[in-house]
C-alpha cells in the first residue's frame, strides 16, 4: 500500500512589521524637517517686521507687538527668526551639492584611471582632510569676510575629501564585477561604462554620502554663524543670533533659545533621516 508524498511545508512569509514597526516610513522625521525647511526658505516673506529694525528696548519680554520678545539690540525675534534661515539652509545645501559634485567626480576618475594615478589623486585629496574642517571653515570665511561663496566653498572643500573616497570604493566595486568586465571586452568604451554601468550603480551610495555630508555641512554652517563668519553686517542668521543672544539669556531666554531650537531640530531630523537613508540602501546592497 502506498502512501501519498507529503506535501512539501510552504515557505513562512517575513512578518510585516506593524504600524509601529522600524520599517515604518519616518512620517514624523520627515514632516518635521519639512516644516523647519519651509520656515527657513519662506520665513522672510511672513517676518511682521524688518530684521535689522531697532523697534524696542533691548531683551523685551514677548507681547502682543513682539511675540518672541527682542533681542540684544531691540531688533524683533520673531523677524529675525523668520529672515536668518533662508541664508543658512541655502549654504549649507549649496555646499553639499558642491561637496557632492567634486566627491563624485574625483572618486569616479580615481576608479577609472590606472591603480598608481588613482591612488596618486586620493592622496593628494586626503590632504585636505587632514585639516581640521573648522580651521578650513574659519580661514575662508575670515580672509573673504560676508562672501557667500567662499563660506560655502569651505564647507565644500571640508566634507568632500571623505566623499571621494567612499565613492571611490563604489565605483571599484562595480568596475570589478563580472559585467562591465564583460562589457569592457566586446567592445564598449569607457565612456559608455562610466554611463551605463558605473553611475547608475553607484546612485545609491552617492545619494547616501549626500545625505551624510548635508549634516555635516549643517554643522559647519552653524558654528561659521555663530563665529560671526556668516552673513555681513546686521543680516539674520540662526548661528549668530545664538552668539548675540547668549549673554542676555537669563534677561530673556527667547532671542537665545529660539534659534538654538530650530538648529537642533533641524541637525536632528536630517540626522535620523540619513540614517534610515543609510538603512534602506544597506539592505538593498545586500
Amino acid at each position: 500500500m502506498t502512501t501519498a508524498p507529503t506535501p512539501p511545508h510552504p515557505r513562512p512569509r517575513a512578518a510585516r512589521p506593524g504600524p509601529g514597526g522600524r520599517h515604518r516610513p519616518p512620517l514624523l522625521t520627515g514632516s518635521m524637517t519639512l516644516l523647519v525647511l519651509l520656515l527657513a526658505l519662506l520665513g522672510p516673506l511672513a517676518a511682521p517686521h524688518s530684521p535689522t529694525a531697532h523697534l524696542a528696548a533691548p531683551f523685551q519680554q514677548p507681547d502682543g507687538q513682539f511675540l518672541l520678545g527682542t533681542d540684544v539690540l531691540g531688533r524683533d525675534v520673531l523677524s529675525r527668526l523668520l529672515g536668518g534661515g533662508r541664508a543658512f539652509v541655502l549654504t549649507a545645501l549649496a555646499g553639499t551639492a558642491a561637496a557632492g559634485t567634486v566627491g563624485l567626480a574625483a572618486g569616479v576618475l580615481a576608479a577609472m584611471v590606472s591603480r598608481r594615478l588613482g591612488d596618486l589623486l586620493v592622496r593628494c585629496v586626503d590632504a585636505l582632510a587632514v585639516l581640521p574642517a573648522l580651521l578650513v571653515v574659519l580661514v575662508l570665511a575670515a580672509g573673504f569676510p560676508g562672501s557667500d561663496a567662499a563660506l560655502i566653498a569651505a564647507v565644500a572643500l571640508a566634507t568632500a575629501p571623505f566623499s571621494t573616497r567612499v565613492l571611490r570604493a563604489a565605483a571599484d566595486t562595480v568596475l570589478s564585477s563580472g559585467y562591465v568586465e564583460a562589457a569592457l571586452a566586446r567592445g564598449d568604451t569607457r565612456r559608455a561604462v562610466l554611463r551605463h554601468d558605473v553611475l547608475p550603480n553607484i546612485a545609491g551610495p552617492a545619494l547616501m554620502d549626500t545625505a551624510l555630508r548635508l549634516v555635516a555641512s549643517l554643522h559647519l554652517t552653524a558654528t561659521a554663524g555663530f563665529l560671526g563668519l556668516g552673513p555681513a553686517g546686521a543680516a539674520p542668521d540662526w548661528g549668530r543670533m545664538v552668539s548675540e543672544n547668549a549673554p542676555g539669556a537669563t534677561l530673556a531666554v527667547t532671542p537665545f533659545l529660539a534659534p538654538a531650537l530650530l538648529l537642533v531640530l533641524l541637525s536632528v531630523c536630517v540626522g535620523l533621516l540619513a540614517g534610515r537613508l543609510a538603512d534602506t540602501v544597506g539592505r538593498g546592497a545586500a
